[in-house]
């Protein structure tokens, strides 16, 4: 097969590439340029600056690989940066790199190299892609601290089965091993947490350059007061409750925390953590990864967070939105987060949440 091997310059896609070129498949490297703002700044510590490039074409020339730089950040800054200014300016709670893989590495790139000829894209993602019934499903790593599936919930089944991804049945330290075996020189490369067009991975400070500060005001639910006053709704998230520079203590001296921003009215809402508990969650923009929505009434598990905790639901409504229920109550679910429905370990796809409610 004619395999695009994304490189990000670490050393998980620098092992993935590896194992493609052991397995006799015709290997290009390609590193994507994204995060390349109007100041020339990309994030610290980033899957996308001048040295991850260096890096990348190190690992390329190792493997004896062809190796290109492809260019797409103009495409991502209209489909992620800008997205992520507009979803917090909005009160939403977005995460860039569901974002990316949706719109970019599964998308434009995908797109590109089946234009020219390739059949599949390899990444170093930790997540499992198993043949049933002739078609490509979609599994949990068997590393699950470093679990990704949710992250590539978003893929359509069409994008899965253009998609390989060769460490999902090896941990993050065999990956290490494996690299320094094959004298990988980003075999010991730190991991990278931060959004990488974020420089220094500071988010509020980001965020407050780039959305037009309003003056609002943090009401208290219970008493019905105004407790505070701040310059922009965009700056809260639900389930919040450091950084609220309250005025006054709650009359039972517990802490308070978001439940809910409205940034029409430029106004946060803040109360006892009991209102931050929900059980049904509803979410529209659905993508069904395995190739199919799951019917009414049927037993799941859904994810909130890249590393959150499966929780037990039931599918109550299927169709242009996606409504669960769950078993038990959770907390701090907030709108803009991606909602990933799976049936054990097996990623049946998702939606982005729109609502909560007790």
């Amino acid at each position: 097969m004619k395999v695009l091997a994304a490189l990000s310059g670490g050393v998980d896609s620098a092992v993935a590439a590896s194992r493609m070129v052991e397995q006799g498949h015709d290997v290009t490297a390609v590193h994507l340029a994204l995060a390349r703002t109007h100041d020339g700044q990309v994030g610290s510590r980033g899957c996308c600056t001048p040295l991850d490039a260096r890096d990348a074409k190190r690992v390329a020339d190792v493997l004896g690989i062809p190796y290109y730089v492809w260019d797409f950040s103009e495409r991502f800054k209209a489909e992620v940066i800008d997205d992520f200014i507009d979803e917090y300016a909005s009160g939403h709670t977005p995460n860039p790199c569901v974002r990316c893989n949706e719109n970019i590495k599964f998308a434009a790139v995908l797109e590109r190299g089946l234009a020219l000829g390739f059949d599949a894209i390899a990444t170093g993602h930790h997540a499992q892609i198993k043949n049933e019934s002739n078609q490509k499903q979609l599994y949990r790593s068997v590393d699950s601290a470093k679990d990704q599936s949710y992250v590539l919930s978003v893929l359509s089944a069409q994008q899965l089965s253009h998609s390989m991804f060769p460490l999902g049945d090896v941990t993050k330290t065999q990956v290490r091993a494996e690299a320094a075996a094959k004298g990988l020189l980003v075999a010991e490369k730190p991991e990278s947490y931060d959004i990488c067009f974020i420089p220094d991975n500071d988010t509020a400070g980001w965020l407050n350059k780039q959305i037009q500060p309003k003056v609002g005001q943090v009401i208290d639910a219970v008493t019905g007061s105004a407790i505070a006053s701040h310059d922009g709704a965009h700056q809260f998230t639900v389930g919040q409750r450091r950084g609220l520079h309250l005025d006054r203590p709650a009359s039972d001296g517990q802490p308070r925390y978001v439940f809910n921003v409205d940034t029409k009215t430029q106004t946060v809402f803040v109360g006892p953590e009991t209102l931050l508990s929900v059980t049904r969650i509803f979410a529209d923009r659905p993508k069904w990864t395995c190739g199919s929505a799951p019917e009414v009434g049927s037993e799941v598990y859904v994810q909130l967070r890249a590393h959150g905790e499966p929780l037990a639901a039931v599918v109550k409504q299927i169709d242009d939105q996606i409504e669960v229920e769950l078993r038990l109550p959770t907390r701090s679910v907030a709108p803009g987060q991606t909602l990933a429905l799976y049936d054990g370990n097996r990623v049946l796809g998702s939606g982005t949440i729109t609502k909560s409610s007790r």
